[in-house]
């Protein structure tokens, strides 16, 4: 249940007084929500999804690929290390049970007005730096203002409404946002502040990588490392907020250890070992043929799916417009069709995926399908004459084949668009009017993808396209992805149930402008821009979700991705050392409320033993 109250700071009042304008109510909260009345009230213990007297110990290995170079992943510079969250604490946090909510941690509650034109925090007493030193209003506004200036160009597009932080005094901080975009996700995008040392950081340079383990506040702090293969997390045994209700249950790990591999096939091989603890596994060839071992045949090894109901990211092969070859959009719909999805899923992947086609998957209530309605129409039909008349007329979906693999007529087609576009077959080359043969590179991080691109690949070649795969380690991959140095990647675009503000980063001209911005695809659309903006100004949740139902749409037919596939489920596989809460949350595995168990861990241990391992 939601806790309303109408609270008039003295600060408030001659604020409202000193503009003529009309006084205001004043809200005042231990949690916030963008969707519906929060689930848990003012006075609750802990989350529905923990087991409140799990026992804290243990340790816990778990793994990632690639390398890591920093422990600053603020900044654009360097390649951070895995599981720095685990250091810090926000203002507020999450609630897997629920989307677009939060409640307080840094903060014991957050106020705010009806117009949303800024938002108050009273930062709990008790709450310390790692150092012992209490986290104040000044950590907050250094924070906000280091965040916007110096930090990852994805801060200054989230955070850029968020103008100025005060000290109100009584450990009292208000945020005022931006007066010509008062909308209603201010007040929880400013929640999400991750809060850092301003006594640490100004004696050092944020503007740069570090290995120097960091300050924080959070439930962890590095306890040792070796660059650029494995870290270690520990427990901080007297954490000052293990006790709040947004904590208790969770955090039980007495260290975490993360280590690194070159790619997923080693790493399997490492987990089968016995190396690391537990995968989410994303390859779908691996999940169904290769967990073979002596300790699944034991029951050492616990194999299983948990369902997701989170939105699934539109994974696809994103089509970088900022080149010629991709600005035509008969040029990029003709590609959907190199694409064989239904071989694919029944060759390479077992049947486990279903196509994607939004980019709001996974949520009914916003992914466009059918032709648009009267809300919609709202939004769509100032722009009438710059899209594409089917838009409104049909209903988008990819390409879909017979799942032979001779997808003879689908390339067919595509040839047919080439042609229409000006690109035409000479020579066995698909050539422009100046004779020029299209080329295509596919850049990859992750070798288990060659296997996927590699028949997509010769279906360019049979249209006459130069086209081709390189796979690069780490660091090339993101220098090259963050300077837009790509014709095709394999990406996705992480959405909640609640667009907002993150949009910017996602498809706005001023982020595709940007070096490491998140519009990987180079979108700079006057249409996609003022959709942007209106879901960011939406006034309601109705209004929210039709103009967000636009955007999917006209994202769509735009046809600046390929898409590829989801499964709306975690693929977990564990040793089964570990306790776990009767309840698993709704938008996540909650590894995070996890125990060892010390009899099944003595089991497992003994296990690997009789094995070999």
């Amino acid at each position: 249940m939601r806790l309303f109250g109408t609270v008039f700071s003295a600060l408030a009042i001659v604020a409202v007084a000193a503009s003529g304008a009309a006084a205001q109510n004043v809200t005042r909260a231990h949690g916030h929500t963008l969707v519906a009345e929060l689930q848990y009230g003012p006075d609750f213990e802990h989350w529905r999804y923990v087991n409140p007297a799990a026992p804290k110990g243990g340790d816990v290995v778990q793994f990632t690929i690639g390398d890591f170079d920093s422990f600053n992943p603020f900044i654009l510079e360097g390649r951070p290390a895995a599981g720095l969250g685990l250091i810090y604490d926000s203002l507020f946090t999450s609630n897997l049970d629920e989307q677009s909510a939060h409640y307080g941690a840094l903060a014991e509650w957050m106020e705010w007005p009806d117009d949303n034109s800024w938002v108050t925090f009273k930062i709990r007493d008790e709450a310390r730096w790692h150092d012992g030193v209490p986290i104040t209003p000044a950590d907050v506004i250094w924070t906000l203002e280091a965040l916007k200036r110096d930090g990852h160009p994805y801060y200054g597009q989230y955070f850029r409404n968020l103008v100025s932080a005060e000290d109100l005094g009584g450990n009292m901080v208000r945020i005022t946002f931006a007066s010509d975009d008062l909308n209603r996700e201010l007040p929880h995008i400013a929640g999400q502040l991750p809060v850092l040392p301003k006594h640490y950081w100004e004696t050092r340079d944020f503007t740069q990588t570090t290995l120097e383990p960091p300050l924080g506040s959070g439930a962890y702090r590095i306890k040792a490392f070796d660059a650029p293969s494995t870290i270690t997390y520990e427990l901080v045994e007297d954490y000052w907020g293990k006790d709040l209700p947004v904590n208790v249950g969770q955090n039980n790990f007495g260290t975490i250890r993360i280590d690194y591999y070159l790619d997923q096939t080693v790493a399997l091989v490492g987990f089968l070992a016995g190396e690391y603890d537990f995968r989410s596994e994303n390859n779908s060839k691996m999940w169904a043929v290769d967990y073979v071992s002596p300790a699944l045949d034991a029951g050492l090894i616990i194999q299983t799916l948990i369902p997701d109901e989170s939105p699934q990211p539109l994974q696809g092969f994103y089509l970088n417009v900022r080149n010629d070859k991709f600005k035509d959009r008969k040029v990029r719909e003709a590609l959907q069709y190199v694409f064989d999805f239904e071989w694919t899923n029944n060759t390479l992947f077992y049947g486990q995926y279903t196509r994607s086609r939004s980019y709001f998957q996974n949520n009914a209530e916003i992914a466009a399908a059918g032709t648009p309605g009267e809300a919609e129409l709202r939004y769509l039909e100032p722009h009438r004459a710059a899209l594409p008349p089917e838009l409104f007329t049909q209903e988008y979906n990819p390409p879909v084949s017979d799942g032979t693999g001779n997808n003879r007529a689908m390339l067919q087609r595509a040839q047919q668009m080439l042609a229409e576009a000006g690109w035409t077959v000479q020579n066995g080359r698909l050539v422009n009017a100046e004779g020029q043969q299209m080329t295509i590179e596919f850049l990859l991080i992750s070798p288990s993808f060659e296997r996927i691109v590699g028949p997509v690949v010769q279906n360019m070649q049979r249209l006459g396209i130069d086209a081709s795969q390189r796979t690069v380690e780490t660091a090339q991959y993101q220098e090259r992805v963050q300077t837009f140095d790509f014709d095709i990647i394999v990406s996705g675009r992480t959405q909640s149930n609640s667009p907002g503000n993150e949009q910017r980063d996602f498809w706005s001209c001023e982020s595709a402008n940007t070096e490491g911005g998140g519009n990987l695809v180079g979108i700079c659309d006057p249409v996609v821009e003022d959709l942007i903006e209106k879901i960011i100004a939406a006034p309601d949740r109705e209004s929210l979700v039709a103009v967000s139902t636009a955007l999917d749409r006209v994202l769509q037919w735009g046809y600046y991705v390929i898409p590829n596939w989801y499964i709306a489920a975690f693929r977990l596989a564990y040793w089964d050392k570990f306790g776990r809460p009767e309840v698993t949350p709704k938008y996540g595995v909650g590894t995070n409320t996890w125990w060892v168990d010390p009899a099944k861990n003595q089991a497992v241990q003994a296990g690997k033993s009789r094995l070999g391992n």
